[in-house]
């Protein structure tokens, strides 16, 4: 049978409630398609959580368990569906939300505190602070009808948020297997900056994508490349694929398709790795349909435009090495954690920065550098410090 786009899949499913046949395959050779089995359960396929802004998903992904953050959360994030709605009716809906934030942080700020662990309380609290002040702020904005100023207080306080909620974590929540205890493991989150030199486009010569990567979910596939990174395995390589569904690179020059380790003078590669919702710690090596898990929910799900994961051999799990990509997507045609690719291939973070550039990178645009910006002292076992 033959292959599918992503987008004939979905409308054929939509349209016809007919069975997912196949998409592109995301393996390590940058332009193979493969076919996929379908899905049982058409529910599973058609329905996922709505969440597509790549922060709400980090946020949601860390291992904490606050419900009094979460409800100062949520209405905040809301603010962005509410300025979807034009004229009066919009500010009004924002002012509701920001009323209900702010509430809920009033009531709920001694549970939020009770929340943070002990060596980042004093941090915390500051943050809860500054919140409660620009809430204060934000509620001036929504007064004065300055439509123009809610988004960027919106993202101020969410930063916050999510700064809180990184306070509650106090230490990596889980133990790696032995197999994989030695490799280079990103033991909390980290951040990047990838700037890209673009070719033969009029509208883009130079874009810096801002990329956070989540070793709490995918701690080897994270370390692998953040180690990678540092190793300046990526600064001058070619953007290698970008055909609308994914822009792809990773694969250096010569025969091999993935990092030799000059250590070993072989391919380093990684296992499959994903961190199924409600569970303590990642899986390994079996995809999510290998294990029945048809209707889990993966923690770092492709939902956002920009969700950054490792291509790997279609049929070899535990064949990733250093090829990555970051997809391309339209969530409504796509939904999560039922699109062929939710517990099929490893996620690891998200570009939060840029990310609607992503889809002006063509083939042969270039890699000038990346960059670890935040978070290299969670990186454990790095590699590039030892010689050879």
């Amino acid at each position: 049978m033959r292959s599918f786009s992503l987008k004939e899949c979905a409308i054929s499913v939509a349209l016809a409630a007919g069975l997912i046949i196949g998409m592109p395959s995301l393996d390590s050779s940058p332009m193979a398609y493969a076919a996929h089995p379908s899905l049982p359960d058409l529910s599973v396929l058609i329905s996922g959580p709505p969440i597509k802004d790549p922060g709400a998903l980090l946020r949601y992904a860390l291992p904490i368990d606050n419900k009094a953050i979460r409800e100062v959360q949520k209405p905040l994030e809301d603010i962005t569906e509410s300025l979807k709605v034009a004229g009066v009716r919009g500010l009004d809906s924002v002012e509701r939300n920001v009323k209900q934030a702010s509430r809920s942080l009033k009531q709920g700020k001694s549970l939020i505190i009770s929340g943070l662990a002990e060596s980042k309380k004093d941090h915390g609290v500051e943050l809860l602070d500054k919140l409660e002040i620009g809430m204060e702020e934000l509620q001036q904005i929504v007064e004065g009808r300055n439509r123009d100023a809610v988004a960027p207080k919106q993202k101020e306080l969410l930063k916050y948020v999510g700064d809180v909620e990184e306070d509650m974590v106090d230490s990596f929540p889980y133990e790696v297997p032995e197999e994989y205890r030695s490799m280079p493991l990103l033991k909390g989150r980290a951040a990047v900056d990838m700037k890209v030199k673009v070719k033969d486009n009029p509208n883009l010569e130079e874009c810096v994508f801002h990329i956070v990567l989540d070793g709490y979910n995918a701690p080897v596939t994270a370390g692998n490349f953040v180690d990678l990174v540092q190793r300046h395995f990526y600064d001058g390589m070619e953007i290698q694929r970008a055909d609308g569904f994914v822009v792809q690179t990773g694969d250096p020059e010569g025969p091999a398709e993935g990092f030799i380790d000059p250590s070993t003078e072989k391919t380093r590669t990684i296992p499959l790795e994903i961190m199924v919702d409600g569970e303590k710690a990642p899986v390994y090596g079996s995809t999510l349909e290998e294990l029945g898990l048809y209707k889990a929910q993966t923690k770092l799900p492709f939902n956002a435009f920009g969700t950054m994961a490792m291509a790997r051999d279609e049929f070899e799990n535990n064949s990733a090495s250093s090829q990555v990509f970051w997809l391309l997507k339209e969530s409504e045609l796509t939904p999560s954690n039922a699109n062929i690719l939710d517990g099929r291939y490893a996620v690891f973070g998200y570009v939060t920065e840029n990310e609607d550039f992503l889809a002006d990178l063509k083939v042969g645009d270039v890699i000038e550098s990346i960059q670890v910006v935040s978070g290299l002292e969670n990186l454990v076992n790095p590699s590039y410090k030892i010689a050879g």
